[in-house]
């Protein structure tokens, strides 16, 4: 998994996991996602992203199974 901040277009990308984008769905007007041949979720992309979410605050877990 990788997530990704753009400061210069206030983007964020969160890809779930790596392959070849199939499809790209527009959810609303600023999150597209982004599945492959198979419907598997790859990424999710959020526009205007500071609007929508409290960045300053991010923080990550990973817990194994």
């Amino acid at each position: 998994m990788k997530i990704r901040y753009f400061e210069d277009t206030d983007t964020l990308f969160i890809e779930l996991k790596a392959g070849s984008v199939a499809e790209t769905r527009d959810l609303d007007e600023n999150t597209l996602l982004d599945s492959d041949a198979q419907g598997q979720v790859l990424a999710i992309t959020f526009e205007h992203a500071t609007d929508r979410a409290e960045l300053s605050n991010f923080s990550f877990d990973c817990v194994a199974a």
